[in-house]
């Protein structure tokens, strides 16, 4: 699977989408809020928001340090207005919809957005909650034991890697 095909489908797939309205980019820190950055400066917009779910998790009692950290280094930072947005929440990869759960906790803690739509450049499936993306880069097959890790080069370009799950 090639991550810059992916993003290149999500970014004509958002051209066509923000010809019909307003939208505020959101990436999920690290990896989503890397894509919003990318797609902001391709779509010619001024800002994009970063949210981290490190305070929202619900294994944050297991993640601890890793998540404070991950908290100090991509805080949440919205720079417009919640109440009444079009959001576009952005993340890397998909799986069980809890990052989302967090992600929308987090969200909603700003205000309350007219519309909340999401895009993934990798759904995996195996949901835990109801949550599905409006747009999705790929539907793709990954064994449990690992995971789905985006990395973004010098560039700014994306690949994955498959790693061992350490969990």
């Amino acid at each position: 699977m090639n991550a810059e095909l992916l993003y290149i489908k999500l970014l004509e797939n958002l051209r066509k989408r923000m010809q019909t309205g307003a939208y505020e980019l959101v990436g999920l820190a690290m990896g989503g809020a890397w894509i919003a950055e990318r797609l902001a400066h391709d779509l010619g917009l001024s800002h994009y928001g970063v949210i981290n779910v490190a305070f929202h998790r619900d294994d944050y009692a297991e993640k601890g340090m890793t998540a404070l950290r991950t908290a100090s280094t991509m805080p949440t930072h919205l720079p417009f207005e919640v109440n009444g947005a079009n959001v576009i929440l952005i993340d890397d990869v998909l799986l069980t919809g809890r990052t989302v759960r967090a992600a929308l906790n987090e969200l909603f803690d700003f205000g309350r957005p007219a519309h909340v739509e999401m895009m993934v450049l990798a759904d995996r499936g195996k949901r835990e909650l109801p949550i599905s993306a409006d747009f999705v880069g790929e539907l793709v097959s990954v064994p449990d034991e690992k995971i789905l890790v985006l990395e973004k080069d010098a560039a700014g370009h994306f690949n994955f890697q498959l790693e061992e799950r350490t969990e």
